[in-house]
């Protein structure tokens, strides 16, 4: 099956230059990121706030695993924001071509 990968980066660039490193080994079939995401959250005891962006990956479950080490391992943040989501449902077709560019 296929799962999601979401996760918020400080910068368009930082998230592309993840985005490249999981298309090139193969643990992702694509990468959307969205600029402009507006971030409050607790931090330390304190409420933060902070431009964002998102990057939302799509992949096998298989592939799940080690595609969130690498994502920490390359992600500026001390404690990155990286959620896993299943896909229940969706186009076949769509399903296929995830499992095909990661396999």
């Amino acid at each position: 099956m296929v799962s999601i990968i979401y996760s918020t980066f400080d910068r368009v660039q930082n998230a592309e230059e993840v985005a490249r490193v999981l298309l090139d080994e193969r643990l992702v079939a694509c990468v959307n990121i969205i600029p402009g995401c507006r971030s409050l959250y607790r931090w330390r005891g304190r409420i933060e706030e902070a431009e964002e962006c998102v990057l939302i990956g799509k992949t096998i479950d298989k592939k799940v695993d080690e595609a969130v080490r690498r994502i920490k391992k390359l992600h500026p943040y001390e404690t990155p924001d990286i959620i896993v989501l299943p896909v229940t449902a969706g186009l076949k077709e769509y399903i296929t071509y995830v499992e095909d560019e990661t396999s």
